[in-house]
């Protein structure tokens, strides 16, 4: 028997025999935990192995320029989006490349990356790959990025690179900083350029405004975001980039 289709077709799934196996007893499992009064579960979105490459995927690329290299790195993460055209849609990552000139690690990073492909098509959250990547650090020492921001190892720094392509997506959230904290910190920012104007003969109020990506210098690095913005103000050392305080 014919079926005619009035709607356009967004998509399609192959249906294999054992899944209509399955399907009966999966809604029979569900009608039951329903009836037992149990809580609906949160929808998860899971792929699996077997998921094709679709012939076009969106993605970015990242730069990374580390001292501990000659050339930089180039990491390309390409995204599947789900639910396209609809209010569902979703943009998840698919797959990984990085690409350098320097050939001394092509082993460990085309390793790094094809596991790193495997976890993001094997589904579920993948997020927890960001805080494993940056875990790691070099036992020659890390380095610090322009603007402060300190890298225990190449790895952390590819782990950043994910992590903010993430957030890109929507998949991470940086917590909001509140207007009133926002303030507090651009405030003691202000005082302090204008103290240490002031012991500095030479200084000028010209010269004591810096960057809003750079902080005074000598500052320390905060525990809290690793950026080089921790100053000492009032007998009390505060970040002028997260607004974290010893003093509490």
């Amino acid at each position: 028997m014919a079926i005619k289709i009035d709607k356009k077709i967004t998509g399609y799934n192959v249906v294999k025999p054992e899944d209509k196996v399955a399907a009966p007893a999966a809604a029979k499992d569900a009608r039951v935990s329903d009836k037992a009064g149990e809580p609906k579960q949160a929808e998860v979105i899971q792929m699996h192995e077997s998921v094709e490459r679709p012939e076009t995927l969106v993605g970015s690329t990242f730069k990374i320029k580390s001292p501990l290299f000659e050339h930089a790195l180039y990491v390309t993460i390409n995204d599947i989006v789900l639910n396209a055209g609809t209010k569902h849609e979703q943009r998840r990552p698919f797959e990984i490349f990085i690409n350098s000139k320097n050939m001394d690690h092509f082993q460990w990073i085309v390793a790094l990356t094809r596991l790193m492909s495997a976890v993001f098509r094997k589904g579920g959250d993948v997020t927890f790959v960001v805080e494993e990547l940056k875990a790691v650090f070099d036992p020659r020492g890390g380095y610090f990025k322009a603007g402060g921001v300190y890298m225990s190892s190449i790895v952390a720094e590819i782990g950043s690179v994910v992590e903010q392509h993430m957030k890109n997506i929507g998949l991470i959230h940086d917590p909001e900083m509140d207007a009133a904290t926002r303030q507090l910190i651009a405030d003691k920012r202000k005082a302090y350029e204008a103290a240490s104007a002031k012991t500095d003969a030479s200084a000028t109020t010209g010269t004591a405004a810096t960057d809003a990506l750079t902080f005074p210098p000598g500052s320390m690095m905060c525990d809290k975001c690793n950026t080089k913005a921790l100053v000492l103000m009032d007998n009390c050392q505060t970040c002028l980039n997260c607004g974290y305080s010893k003093c509490g």
